[in-house]
Protein backbone atom coordinates (compact mmCIF):
# COMPACT_ATOMS: atom_id res chain seq x y z
CA UNK A 1 0.00 0.00 0.00
CA UNK A 2 1.40 3.36 -1.04
CA UNK A 3 1.48 6.26 1.37
CA UNK A 4 -0.75 9.28 0.88
CA UNK A 5 2.21 11.31 -0.35
CA UNK A 6 3.22 8.78 -3.01
CA UNK A 7 1.43 8.03 -6.24
CA UNK A 8 1.66 4.91 -8.33
CA UNK A 9 3.77 5.37 -11.47
CA UNK A 10 4.78 3.21 -14.41
CA UNK A 11 8.04 2.76 -16.31
CA UNK A 12 8.57 1.42 -19.82
CA UNK A 13 9.10 -2.11 -18.47
CA UNK A 14 5.69 -2.04 -16.78
CA UNK A 15 3.80 -1.47 -20.03
CA UNK A 16 3.39 -3.81 -22.99
CA UNK A 17 1.63 -2.87 -26.21
CA UNK A 18 -0.02 -5.95 -27.65
CA UNK A 19 0.20 -6.08 -31.46
CA UNK A 20 -3.15 -6.05 -33.17
CA UNK A 21 -4.93 -5.14 -36.37
CA UNK A 22 -5.80 -1.49 -36.83
CA UNK A 23 -7.79 0.23 -39.54
CA UNK A 24 -5.89 3.46 -38.90
CA UNK A 25 -3.11 3.92 -41.45
CA UNK A 26 0.13 5.75 -40.54
CA UNK A 27 -0.59 8.43 -43.14
CA UNK A 28 -3.88 9.21 -41.38
CA UNK A 29 -2.40 9.65 -37.92
CA UNK A 30 -2.25 13.21 -36.59
CA UNK A 31 0.17 13.79 -33.72
CA UNK A 32 0.10 17.59 -33.87
CA UNK A 33 -0.07 19.36 -30.54
CA UNK A 34 0.24 22.74 -28.85
CA UNK A 35 3.62 23.47 -27.29
CA UNK A 36 2.20 26.72 -25.91
CA UNK A 37 -0.98 28.65 -26.53
CA UNK A 38 0.75 30.43 -29.42
CA UNK A 39 3.07 27.72 -30.79
CA UNK A 40 1.82 24.61 -32.59
CA UNK A 41 3.90 21.54 -33.44
CA UNK A 42 3.24 18.90 -36.07
CA UNK A 43 4.99 16.26 -33.97
CA UNK A 44 5.33 16.23 -30.17
CA UNK A 45 9.13 16.25 -30.04
CA UNK A 46 11.59 18.88 -28.83
CA UNK A 47 15.38 18.87 -28.55
CA UNK A 48 17.13 19.71 -25.30
CA UNK A 49 18.60 23.15 -24.61
CA UNK A 50 22.10 21.70 -24.08
CA UNK A 51 25.30 22.96 -25.67
CA UNK A 52 26.05 19.42 -26.85
CA UNK A 53 22.61 19.02 -28.43
CA UNK A 54 20.92 22.08 -29.86
CA UNK A 55 22.30 24.95 -31.88
CA UNK A 56 21.04 26.23 -35.22
CA UNK A 57 21.71 23.01 -37.19
CA UNK A 58 19.63 20.86 -34.83
CA UNK A 59 16.92 23.49 -34.47
CA UNK A 60 16.59 23.74 -38.26
CA UNK A 61 16.27 19.98 -38.64
CA UNK A 62 13.74 19.73 -35.81
CA UNK A 63 11.61 22.50 -37.30
CA UNK A 64 11.64 20.88 -40.74
CA UNK A 65 10.40 17.61 -39.27
CA UNK A 66 7.62 19.33 -37.33
CA UNK A 67 9.16 19.68 -33.87
CA UNK A 68 11.15 22.43 -32.22
CA UNK A 69 14.67 22.86 -30.91
CA UNK A 70 15.61 24.95 -27.89
CA UNK A 71 18.96 26.65 -28.49
CA UNK A 72 21.10 26.56 -25.35
CA UNK A 73 22.11 29.72 -23.46
CA UNK A 74 25.83 29.02 -23.06
CA UNK A 75 26.50 31.66 -25.69
CA UNK A 76 27.01 35.40 -25.78
CA UNK A 77 23.95 37.50 -26.59
CA UNK A 78 25.35 38.15 -30.06
CA UNK A 79 25.98 34.46 -30.70
CA UNK A 80 22.50 33.53 -29.47
CA UNK A 81 20.98 36.08 -31.85
CA UNK A 82 23.10 34.73 -34.71
CA UNK A 83 21.95 31.15 -34.07
CA UNK A 84 18.29 32.19 -33.99
CA UNK A 85 18.76 34.20 -37.19
CA UNK A 86 20.19 31.14 -38.93
CA UNK A 87 17.13 29.13 -37.96
CA UNK A 88 14.74 31.82 -39.16
CA UNK A 89 16.65 32.28 -42.41
CA UNK A 90 16.61 28.53 -43.09
CA UNK A 91 12.83 28.80 -43.46
CA UNK A 92 13.40 30.99 -46.51
CA UNK A 93 16.04 28.70 -48.01
CA UNK A 94 18.98 31.02 -47.32
CA UNK A 95 22.34 29.92 -45.92
CA UNK A 96 23.29 32.73 -43.53
CA UNK A 97 26.98 33.65 -43.21
CA UNK A 98 28.23 31.07 -45.74
CA UNK A 99 31.83 29.90 -45.71
CA UNK A 100 33.89 32.21 -47.93
CA UNK A 101 37.39 32.54 -49.31
CA UNK A 102 39.45 35.47 -50.58
CA UNK A 103 40.86 35.64 -54.07
CA UNK A 104 44.45 35.60 -52.80
CA UNK A 105 44.10 32.19 -51.14
CA UNK A 106 45.58 29.19 -52.89
CA UNK A 107 43.31 26.76 -54.64
CA UNK A 108 44.37 23.92 -52.35
CA UNK A 109 43.20 25.95 -49.34
CA UNK A 110 39.79 26.48 -50.92
CA UNK A 111 39.46 22.78 -51.73
CA UNK A 112 40.31 21.93 -48.12
CA UNK A 113 37.47 24.20 -46.95
CA UNK A 114 35.04 22.59 -49.38
CA UNK A 115 35.95 19.14 -48.10
CA UNK A 116 35.81 20.24 -44.46
CA UNK A 117 32.33 21.72 -44.72
CA UNK A 118 31.08 19.32 -47.41
CA UNK A 119 30.03 22.10 -49.73
CA UNK A 120 30.21 22.39 -53.50
CA UNK A 121 30.93 26.09 -53.80
CA UNK A 122 32.61 29.02 -52.09
CA UNK A 123 31.76 32.70 -52.53
CA UNK A 124 34.95 34.67 -53.14
CA UNK A 125 35.00 38.01 -51.30
CA UNK A 126 37.24 41.04 -50.92
CA UNK A 127 38.40 42.60 -47.65
CA UNK A 128 34.99 44.20 -47.06
CA UNK A 129 33.05 40.97 -47.68
CA UNK A 130 31.84 42.11 -51.08
CA UNK A 131 31.59 39.16 -53.50
CA UNK A 132 34.00 39.25 -56.44
CA UNK A 133 33.40 35.72 -57.72
CA UNK A 134 32.38 32.20 -56.84
CA UNK A 135 34.38 28.98 -56.84
CA UNK A 136 32.44 25.81 -57.66
CA UNK A 137 33.25 22.18 -58.36
CA UNK A 138 32.91 22.95 -62.05
CA UNK A 139 35.72 25.52 -61.81
CA UNK A 140 38.18 23.17 -60.13
CA UNK A 141 37.24 19.78 -61.56
CA UNK A 142 40.21 19.45 -63.93
CA UNK A 143 42.66 21.84 -62.28
CA UNK A 144 46.04 20.32 -61.44
CA UNK A 145 47.93 23.41 -60.30
CA UNK A 146 46.61 23.69 -56.76
CA UNK A 147 49.04 26.45 -55.79
CA UNK A 148 47.47 29.05 -58.07
CA UNK A 149 45.23 31.73 -56.64
CA UNK A 150 41.50 31.28 -56.29
CA UNK A 151 40.96 34.45 -58.34
CA UNK A 152 42.66 32.77 -61.32
CA UNK A 153 40.04 30.04 -61.66
CA UNK A 154 36.87 31.41 -60.05
CA UNK A 155 33.73 32.33 -61.98
CA UNK A 156 33.61 36.12 -62.16
CA UNK A 157 30.12 36.57 -63.59
CA UNK A 158 27.82 36.74 -60.58
CA UNK A 159 24.07 36.84 -60.15
CA UNK A 160 23.16 38.52 -56.87
CA UNK A 161 19.89 39.25 -55.09
CA UNK A 162 18.97 41.53 -52.22
CA UNK A 163 18.35 40.16 -48.74
CA UNK A 164 14.68 39.24 -48.36
CA UNK A 165 14.16 37.75 -51.83
CA UNK A 166 11.32 35.22 -52.04
CA UNK A 167 11.72 31.56 -52.94
CA UNK A 168 9.81 31.81 -56.21
CA UNK A 169 11.85 34.78 -57.40
CA UNK A 170 15.07 32.95 -56.48
CA UNK A 171 13.94 29.85 -58.38
CA UNK A 172 13.16 31.89 -61.46
CA UNK A 173 16.61 33.49 -61.42
CA UNK A 174 18.35 30.15 -60.96
CA UNK A 175 16.42 28.68 -63.88
CA UNK A 176 16.72 31.72 -66.14
CA UNK A 177 20.49 31.96 -65.74
CA UNK A 178 21.09 28.18 -65.64
CA UNK A 179 23.05 28.46 -62.41
CA UNK A 180 23.00 26.57 -59.12
CA UNK A 181 23.84 29.35 -56.65
CA UNK A 182 22.66 32.89 -55.91
CA UNK A 183 24.58 35.29 -53.70
CA UNK A 184 22.52 37.39 -51.28
CA UNK A 185 23.88 40.89 -50.60
CA UNK A 186 22.83 43.84 -48.46
CA UNK A 187 22.21 47.41 -49.59
CA UNK A 188 25.94 48.18 -49.85
CA UNK A 189 26.87 44.97 -51.63
CA UNK A 190 28.26 42.96 -48.72
CA UNK A 191 27.63 39.23 -48.76
CA UNK A 192 24.82 38.17 -46.42
CA UNK A 193 23.93 34.69 -47.60
CA UNK A 194 23.81 32.04 -50.28
CA UNK A 195 20.85 30.37 -51.98
CA UNK A 196 21.06 27.06 -53.84
CA UNK A 197 18.33 24.96 -55.40
CA UNK A 198 19.03 22.33 -52.72
CA UNK A 199 18.37 24.89 -49.97
CA UNK A 200 15.11 25.91 -51.64
CA UNK A 201 13.96 22.31 -51.86
CA UNK A 202 14.84 21.71 -48.21
CA UNK A 203 12.94 24.84 -47.20
CA UNK A 204 9.76 23.41 -48.72
CA UNK A 205 9.25 20.68 -46.13
CA UNK A 206 5.55 19.83 -45.78
CA UNK A 207 5.77 19.20 -42.02
CA UNK A 208 7.96 22.19 -41.20
CA UNK A 209 7.07 24.35 -38.21
CA UNK A 210 7.10 28.10 -38.78
CA UNK A 211 6.29 31.22 -36.82
CA UNK A 212 3.03 31.47 -38.78
CA UNK A 213 1.66 28.32 -37.08
CA UNK A 214 -0.56 29.46 -34.21
CA UNK A 215 -2.69 26.43 -33.45
CA UNK A 216 -2.61 22.76 -34.30
CA UNK A 217 -5.41 21.23 -36.35
CA UNK A 218 -7.88 19.09 -34.46
CA UNK A 219 -6.40 15.65 -33.91
CA UNK A 220 -8.18 12.69 -35.45
CA UNK A 221 -9.39 9.99 -33.14
CA UNK A 222 -9.84 6.33 -33.93
CA UNK A 223 -12.14 3.95 -32.15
Amino acid sequence: MLGDDLREALTFDDVLLVPGFSEVLPKDVDVSTQLTAAIALRMPLVSSAMDTVTESATAIRMAREGGVGFIHKNLSIEDQAREVTRVKKAESGIVVDPVTVTGERRLEDALALMRQYRISGLPVVDGEKRPIGILTNRDVRFERNLTQRVSDVMTRKLITVKDGVGLEAAKELLHKNRIEKLLVVDDVGRLKGLITIKDIEQAEWPCAVSTQMRSAPAARSAS
